[in-house]
């Protein structure tokens, strides 16, 4: 089939990669950053587009592209109609979480940081909204209680091309089904940004521990401050440690082993990208 694709990072190259030989790329989409699926379409030979469709006029470049399926993996921008109607036969978008839970941005960060048992990805219908078009295929992910948010990743690079294929030998069979999403269970989780990683030790250690996890390198990571030291921490673990409850939730109660007081609970910090060995007890994490 004739296919244009909308692509992004490394996941967007690697589906890139694995679909090229299987059918015909008219076009490729991409951002300004993602350097290696441009270099790749330019080594290939496939017209490709950079930038973000809806702010500048992408009419001229589309004009003469004819289109069986318009795919979507990893893309970052929000796209108009003139790119979903553009394929004769379907657009659909690989996303990161099981629709309509966790729409938006991020998704399997935020099913972390939520504690979800499960996430997983789904394909579906690109309509005018923000993943609410209808399901065509789903896979489910078993979040284990130690997966960061890389890890998740990994599971989930394992997982796409043989659901991007299947939904696209069923769209050429057409045997392909549709499932409309339920409103009532839909939830929305916006972007996420570096800064947005600040952990507040008033919350329960459940919650700050799956915040911890969530972000852990090679992402930004969660992170505190230690008067003007910055911390940024990988790892930690609940213990069985003392306290009063009148203590200020952060306050450092040991240093070997670095032992945090929330309210209900004491953690262990065992990861730390930029340890300051001036912690005392008695300070205060902020």
């Amino acid at each position: 089939m004739k296919l244009g694709l909308l692509l992004s990072g490394v996941l967007g190259l690697e589906m890139l990669k694995k679909i090229k030989d299987l059918h015909d790329i008219v076009f490729i989409f991409t951002d300004g950053q993602s350097i290696e699926i441009a270099e790749y379409a330019r080594n290939f030979s496939i017209p490709f587009f950079v930038g973000n469709p809806r702010k500048n006029s992408v009419e001229e470049f589309i004009n003469d592209k004819n289109i069986e399926v318009l795919i979507s993996v990893n893309y970052l921008y929000i796209i108009d109609r003139q790119l979903i109607d553009l394929p004769s036969k379907l657009a659909f978008n690989i996303h990161g979480s099981l629709l309509p839970k966790y729409r938006g941005r991020t998704p399997h960060v935020w099913a972390i940081i939520n504690n979800e048992s499960m996430t997983g990805i789904t394909a579906h219908v690109i309509d005018s909204g923000c993943d609410t078009g209808p399901i065509l295929d789903q896979v489910t992910v078993q979040l284990e209680p130690n997966d960061t948010g890389y890890v998740i990743l990994e599971k989930y690079k394992k997982l796409y091309f043989p659901l991007l294929k299947r939904v696209l030998n069923q769209i050429e069979a057409g045997t392909h089904s549709f499932r409309y999403q339920d409103e009532s269970l839909a939830s929305y989780f916006g972007k996420r940004t570096p800064d947005d990683g600040k952990i507040n030790w008033d919350w329960q250690k459940e919650r700050i521990r799956n915040w911890v996890r969530a972000q852990a390198y090679p992402y930004p990571g969660a992170f505190s401050w230690n008067r003007s030291q910055k911390l940024i921490i990988d790892e930690l673990v609940f213990v069985d440690y003392g306290f009063h409850f009148e203590y200020p939730n952060g306050i450092v109660l040991s240093v070997q082993p670095l032992l945090i007081k929330t309210p209900n609970g004491v953690v262990e910090l065992k990861k730390i990208r930029n340890y300051d060995q001036n912690i005392q007890v008695g300070d205060i994490l902020n």
